[in-house]
């Protein structure tokens, strides 16, 4: 039975410092999010992935957006990181399409914020990532979804993954935060257990971000070193 790695990066503006009230300018927040996206050029160039994109990103970089889309799939983050409506949904999906010059089917939603199903196929997606189907402090408590694809109001679901059993989270705060050789682990558990496994990680987590003063479980291993350790894990997993 074959397994698949599905590796995403969310390419966005950086606001995270907004949330613990730290002020950046929008222009900033474009400049660290393109600095990531630049140090992640060594796994991009060496495997397939998705990038769930905002439109207001995707505005900034045009050129880098329609490149890519030679190679990875271009997908929606929504229109901006920070702010949502619902008429973003069909919007950014008309705009990165308009910009990569390729069909964009899929979604997910900022910090994997809660979105309705029906509005999601109004606006003419194939599938959402917007699942963390495990309990996160603050965030949502995922538990009762599934672990694994499903199929929800007619619309394809792709959850991250969790462990089997427990739901450890799979995500790029467990890859900062754990020794890598249990997150390896675990990995190839889910992927032994599901015969896939969905990872996602964001561009600015490979450029430094220290002068913003996050929490140190955010930026732990930020810049090259970042890089080096999800270049030994796609090879761990191969």
């Amino acid at each position: 039975m074959n397994k698949y790695v599905l590796l995403s990066f969310d390419v966005e503006e950086f606001d995270m410092p907004l949330e613990y009230q730290v002020d950046i300018p929008v222009a900033q927040q474009m400049q660290i999010g393109k600095l990531g996206l630049d140090a992640i050029e060594p796994v991009l160039s060496k495997v397939n992935t998705t990038l769930f994109t905002t439109a207001n990103f995707a505005n900034q970089y045009p050129d880098a957006i329609k490149s890519f889309a030679n190679r990875h799939e271009i997908a929606s983050h929504t229109f901006y990181h920070s702010k949502f409506e619902v008429a973003d949904l069909a919007a950014s999906r008309l705009r990165l399409e308009a910009i990569s010059g390729q069909p964009v089917t899929g979604l997910r939603m900022p910090r994997m914020r809660k979105v309705e199903m029906a509005d999601v196929m109004a606006a003419g997606y194939g599938y959402d990532s917007s699942i963390n189907p495990t309990y996160l402090p603050g965030r949502y408590n995922n538990f009762h979804l599934p672990r694994t694809v499903y199929t929800d109001q007619g619309m394809k679901r792709i959850p991250a993954s969790v462990s089997p059993a427990i739901r450890i989270p799979l995500f790029w705060l467990s890859f900062k935060n754990m020794p890598y050789s249990l997150f390896l682990a675990l990995c190839k558990q889910t992927l032994a257990k599901d015969g896939y496994i969905c990872l996602y990680f964001h561009p600015w987590e490979f450029t430094p971000i220290e002068e913003f003063g996050l929490p140190m479980y955010t930026r732990r291993w930020a810049g090259p070193i970042m890089v080096s350790r999800l270049l030994q894990l796609i090879k761990d997993l191969q």
